[in-house]
């Protein structure tokens, strides 16, 4: 660990592929008004930090540079008026900058406790997809008890997450993977029935294993021809949350007829720009909602790798070959 009032941090000083990242001294962070100073033990790795890092997702106005979007470790210090943690205290936070670093700022109301059992790793990895979930699959899209989610991607950190997320509360989710084996992951993980899309297509499919009604709500992240046959493939008042479009955002022709007729719902969102106040709202409905699982023991992140902070290059690579199932780590210390 760096000494003094420094620290160590991970950014892209210019956009390029996983060389591009380096790791810079830079001045530890003083906590303001609201905000908690966090010695971070591990931070979690996903898709938004490879775009970062590739120069298509800057981070928003008066965030920091830093990569990382949530990170683990001990609260140290508070700035005015932060009275919710303790010092000493074992945080998970989530952040628009700033995790890939040993230490970093977050307000206060945008942190949660992390409970006894779960290790650093774990709680690096619940922040992001886990707002991002409960945000979009059931605050946007309303996923009930008895009605049935589809998962794009079922078994990335998001995936795995939506699964479990709706399985815990009385949804079936049927995921669409890319392998024998990630559907196979996706079922372990309580998912009803997986899709491999490499395969089958995933229209006909879903309203095989819908009984011909399609999924009352659809968690995508693909975009690109896949918004098109996520509208054939809902049900009547059926939800599709749109989180990002990994295939693109322009479609050249795009039928909106069953929007109507169906009455359906086509909402987006992103997370990272959201003020402060939005993000301690899903805060609350979180540490209401799923913290009392996972303390226990239910709901642990899923984790395939955790890599040293000094191999962040190899772990971006890692993320982007897209074999992994569940969350990539960076461990701090």
């Amino acid at each position: 660990m760096s000494g003094g009032e420094t620290m160590r941090a991970g950014v892209a000083p210019e956009p390029g592929g996983p060389e591009a990242l380096r790791i810079e001294t830079r001045p530890r962070p003083v906590p303001g008004p609201g905000e908690i100073l966090v010695r971070i033990e591990a931070a979690g790795v996903n898709r938004p930090d490879l775009m970062q890092r590739q120069g298509h997702y800057p981070p928003p106005k008066g965030a920091s540079d830093i990569l990382g979007l949530e990170f683990s470790g001990t609260v140290e210090g508070a700035g005015e008026g932060a009275s919710h943690f303790a010092p000493g205290s074992r945080v998970m936070a989530l952040v628009a900058g700033g995790g890939y670093a040993e230490y970093a700022t977050v307000h206060e109301s945008n942190a949660l406790p992390v409970p006894d059992g779960v290790s650093a790793a774990e709680a690096a990895a619940f922040p992001e997809t886990a707002f991002t979930v409960w945000s979009n699959v059931f605050e946007r899209a309303r996923l009930q008890a008895g009605e049935t989610l589809l998962v794009h991607g079922g078994t990335s950190g998001i995936g795995t997450t939506a699964i479990r997320f709706a399985v815990a509360r009385g949804a079936r989710a049927i995921a669409t993977a890319g392998s024998p084996e990630k559907c196979v992951a996706c079922l372990r993980l309580g998912a009803d029935a997986a899709i491999d899309y490499r395969r089958e297509d995933f229209v006909e499919a879903g309203r095989r294993l819908t009984d011909g009604r399609g999924p009352d709500v659809i968690l995508d992240m693909v975009g690109g021809d896949y918004v098109a046959r996520n509208i054939q493939l809902a049900a009547t008042d059926g939800r599709i949350a749109q989180i990002a479009f990994q295939k693109g955002a322009k479609i050249p022709e795009l039928d909106l007829m069953p929007l109507l007729l169906k009455r359906l719902t086509l909402t987006g969102s992103t997370l990272r720009a959201r003020p402060v106040a939005m993000k301690a709202e899903l805060a609350c409905a979180l540490e209401r909602e799923i913290l009392p699982h996972l303390a226990r023991g239910e709901l642990k992140p899923v984790i395939d790798r955790v890599f040293p902070f000094g191999e962040m290059a190899e772990a971006h690579r890692y993320l982007e070959a897209g074999d992994h199932i569940g969350k990539v780590v960076l461990q701090m210390r």
